[in-house]
């Protein structure tokens, strides 16, 4: 009985009916290299794929580029991309600062609705940066359309505010005190 041959594409020169072979001969089912073969530095390397246990190293390939290989020194042929990312658009400022100052004004309608009247500043931001945005051609448009409704929102809710505030502070004043003197309210 014979033992099945062992698995992971090595061969034991002991196993039966194996010859050994000598790795300086070419195998005869490959035709002879006609290239000098050399290895591809740029070429991405698989740790994990199968060496030759003759080859004593990474796997060889020919010195001749594959079809998709850039020519150094020239631009990539038209219809396809370049390598790597496209390069970022540049983020107007002023679109951030819009939002910033509008969020601020917001968060000022805590103090009694006074501090919302900063989202008008905000607001007028945005529509500069917008302005920016178009001649420009940067990017940051949802910024400053942020900031432009928030800044008109909390400047809306200050104004409110304010007439709340005026109209009460009006009316305690026009209330009739006698009441409250003589003791009797």
């Amino acid at each position: 009985m014979t033992n099945p041959p062992p698995s992971g594409g090595w061969h034991d020169p002991a196993w039966s009916g194996q010859q050994p072979v000598d790795p300086t001969l070419p195998v005869s089912s490959q035709p002879a290299p006609t290239q000098p073969i050399a290895t591809n530095p740029y070429a991405p390397t698989d740790p994990y794929a199968p060496t030759s246990p003759y080859a004593g190293g990474a796997p060889q390939i020919p010195a001749q580029p594959g079809p998709y290989a850039a020519t150094p020194g020239y631009p990539p042929p038209p219809g396809y991309p370049g390598y790597g990312y496209p390069p970022a658009q540049k983020q107007n400022g002023l679109a951030i600062a819009a939002m910033v100052v509008s969020i601020i004004g917001a968060l000022g309608l805590c103090g009694y609705g006074l501090g919302g009247y900063i989202g008008a500043i905000g607001a007028i931001l945005g529509h500069v940066s917008r302005k920016q945005i178009r001649q420009r051609g940067e990017s940051g448009e949802g910024f400053a359309t942020a900031g432009i409704i928030v800044g008109w929102i909390a400047t809306a809710l200050a104004v409110l505010a304010t007439i709340v505030i005026v109209i009460a502070i009006v009316w305690a004043a026009n209330q009739d005190t006698s009441a409250y003197e003589s003791g009797t309210y």
